[in-house]
């Protein structure tokens, strides 16, 4: 029997007695529990079995529900939130004492966000609690954007998914954290680096830490088929060495001509970043079925949300 649901009400019932539920939002489907929850926050780490070093984000329902969870607002945060909420941008501030140590990998920060999302937000303004929501994926496997992706992952683990439809942005926020009140990536995502700029000036990228990192995301290896998966700027060059191979292939814009290629995906046909980013993880999941020898991707060009997707595909092919 399928758990997938678009009952709001039976969600709601769900968080209230500590379970866990899978979410909509426009970025990826998230795992979702009540985070004053011990129960449901170990939940959340045990059914991804991801490791309690790495913080989970906090989804409010709007802006003017930050003062719960944080202390202090930075300027340019206040800038960011006023800009991009309810949006795919994260900002991690430092955090209320009645924020638990299980949310935030026991740091004093906090990752928190208003998500664009008609179902999820819905959701929220039910609740009296705020949700923790990591991606609703096996840990470092590829993100969920549909609400089938998370049935086939956890079927057997959780009791609901809310089906919110496919998620529109289709790769997770924009972390972005401050020191000395600077705001500073610690996670490309969703909201392109140049529009962040245009709200807070240059900002510096700092997104890659093993060991305790200050945010999700921050690992090597994340967002990963089963699959071999290669990156590459030579696609042809790079189809030889994988000769008399099952090859898939995903490209930005063009098909290539190749008897070598068993199956290709064109993220966008008509170029478009944004449908790209969209597309990638479900392209991914739909490859990674195929029982293919390897997925050979091709670089993407390196401005707007195309950062964000060679991030994803570099982390991918760790």
């Amino acid at each position: 029997m399928s758990i997938i649901s678009k009952d709001i009400s039976k969600a709601v019932a769900l968080l209230n007695a500590e379970e866990v539920v899978a979410i909509p939002t426009e970025t990826v489907y998230g795992l979702a529990g009540n985070i004053y929850s011990e129960k449901a926050i170990k939940s959340i780490f045990e059914t991804k079995k991801r490791p309690f070093f790495n913080p989970l984000i906090v989804h409010i329902p709007s802006v003017d529900y930050l003062d719960i969870i944080v202390d202090y607002v930075p300027e340019k945060a206040k800038l960011l939130a006023e800009a991009f909420w309810p949006g795919p941008i994260t900002l991690v501030l430092k955090k209320k004492n009645t924020i638990p140590d299980l949310i935030t990998a026991g740091k004093d920060t906090v990752a928190v966000r208003v998500p664009n999302h008609s179902v999820s937000l819905a959701l929220l303004r039910q609740l009296d609690f705020p949700l923790a929501a990591p991606s609703a994926n096996p840990f470092s496997s590829i993100s969920p954007t549909t609400a089938q992706h998370v049935e086939t992952y956890f079927k057997d683990a959780i009791k609901m998914v809310l089906d919110g439809g496919s998620c529109k942005s289709g790769i997770e926020s924009t972390i972005i954290g401050f020191e000395n009140d600077e705001p500073i990536i610690y996670r490309l995502g969703s909201t392109a680096i140049e529009d962040i700029e245009a709200v807070v000036g240059k900002i510096e990228i700092k997104n890659k830490e093993e060991i305790a990192p200050d945010a999700p995301g921050m690992l090597e290896r994340h967002y990963a088929p089963k699959t071999k998966t290669v990156l590459t700027n030579t696609i042809l060059e790079t189809l030889r060495l994988y000769k008399n191979k099952r090859v898939g292939l995903i490209t930005f814009q063009s098909e290539i001509d190749n008897t070598n290629i068993e199956v290709q995906i064109a993220l966008s046909k008509s170029g478009d970043l944004a449908e790209s980013a969209s597309n990638l993880y479900d392209v991914l999941h739909q490859l990674d079925l195929m029982h293919l020898d390897v997925i050979i991707a091709e670089k993407f060009p390196d401005y707007g949300l195309g950062k964000s997707i060679n991030d994803r595909l570099e982390r991918a092919t760790k």
